[in-house]
């Protein structure tokens, strides 16, 4: 399994003494072989936020549809204000994707794919999108049973 954290978030509560530092952390995880999940934990320390993070994006985990070691087909996926275009590639254009598209698609085994980024730039939205947008994904078997029935 890949762990990967995408990002950190620190926040302060005022009290009277000063302020009081929480952390949140967004992880993604996945076995390369086109299983993935996502994951948010909060905490007082940072490693327990991480920990708590992977450990929820283990419990969430999701199987996408891969061809070979790109993606079927084009896609958009949309996740509140965050929208992911995906791209398959061919072999040897590499993962040409930034933040969470890369840590998500790396987790999932994707290792020849377009992507672009549009709207949100939230680092949770835009790795939700896509989430949203793998899963979208279908292959041509099913298309042709979809159109049979």
């Amino acid at each position: 399994m890949v762990e990967k954290v995408v990002f950190i978030n620190r926040c302060a509560k005022v009290v009277k003494g000063g302020r009081r530092f929480s952390f949140s952390a967004l992880a993604v995880v996945g076995d390369r072989k086109g299983k993935v999940g996502i994951g948010y934990g909060k905490a007082n320390e940072v490693p327990e936020a991480i920990k708590k993070g992977t450990a929820n994006a283990h419990k969430r985990m999701v199987t996408v549809k891969l061809k070979g070691d790109t993606i079927p087909h084009d896609v958009l996926g949309v996740y509140d204000g965050g929208k992911v275009l995906l791209k398959p590639a061919s072999t040897g254009t590499g993962l040409i994707a930034g933040g969470g598209v890369r840590a998500v698609l790396e987790a999932a085994g994707i290792k020849n794919v377009l992507t672009k980024s549009m709207g949100s730039k939230n680092h949770i939205a835009v790795v939700h999108a896509t989430l949203n947008g793998l899963l979208q994904l279908r292959l041509a078997e099913q298309f042709k049973e979809v159109r049979k029935a």
